[in-house]
């Protein structure tokens, strides 16, 4: 398994998108992490369809989506239409969340759940062989910039042992407060994907950013 590497649009200079997101694609990025809020799911209000589509106009990037929205299944057609790869969304912001994985599914696109520090695992196992990514937080949702939170790395340790018990192939992904001093305990705790904002844009160099976050995770293994 080799790290795959996700930075957050939210961290980077809107004024520099095109710069910036070359720049992570010359570090060897995977994917491209855009973080979609309502202000009602989470306190704030962030991107939506204007900047995916731009996104899809300057870069080849799978664009990986997290919904943190009140009835995510409003956006299915849409972000698909987009181009998206990733359909993340949270259980709890939803009714019928298996509906809306198939219709993710059905519209080309991978589908997710996502889970807050205090969502418990249980929200995942019903639907456990429909996901294509688990996304886990390690901070409280809404704000880039937060301080990874250290009970995250036993509940990703705990998703990982039962995407492995049910014979899942299921990215496991995190966000939240990643950073070099932190992407090593998340990796060897089983996560494979790593969303990283301030670790990489914030930084004077974002290409090398990148560089730097996936060898913390190679020198530990």
């Amino acid at each position: 398994m080799k790290p795959r590497i996700a930075p957050s649009v939210l961290s980077a200079d809107m004024d520099r998108l095109a710069e910036q997101v070359a720049a992570v694609e010359r570090g060897g990025a995977e994917w491209m992490h855009v973080d979609v809020m309502d202000g009602r799911f989470v306190p704030n209000l962030t991107f939506g369809a204007p900047l995916i589509r731009a996104l899809g106009r300057i870069t080849r990037l799978p664009l990986d989506v997290h919904l943190m929205v009140v009835e995510p299944e409003r956006y299915i057609d849409e972000y698909a239409d987009l181009g998206v790869a990733n359909f993340t969304f949270h259980p709890e912001a939803t009714i019928h969340v298996e509906r809306h994985l198939a219709r993710a599914h059905e519209r080309g696109m991978k589908a997710g759940l996502a889970l807050n520090p205090a969502s418990p695992i249980g929200l995942l196992e019903e639907v456990l062989d429909e996901l294509d990514l688990v996304l886990i937080m390690t901070v409280n949702p809404g704000y880039g910039g937060q301080e990874y939170l250290p009970a995250g790395t036993g509940k990703i340790r705990r998703v990982r042992h039962l995407l492995t018990q049910r014979n899942s192939p299921a990215t496991l992904e995190v966000d939240g407060g990643i950073t070099v001093g932190t992407i090593r305990r998340a990796w060897e705790a089983g996560a494979d994907t790593f969303v990283a904002g301030t670790a990489v844009f914030g930084e004077a160099d974002p290409a090398a950013a990148v560089v730097r976050l996936r060898q913390a995770c190679e020198t530990a293994v």
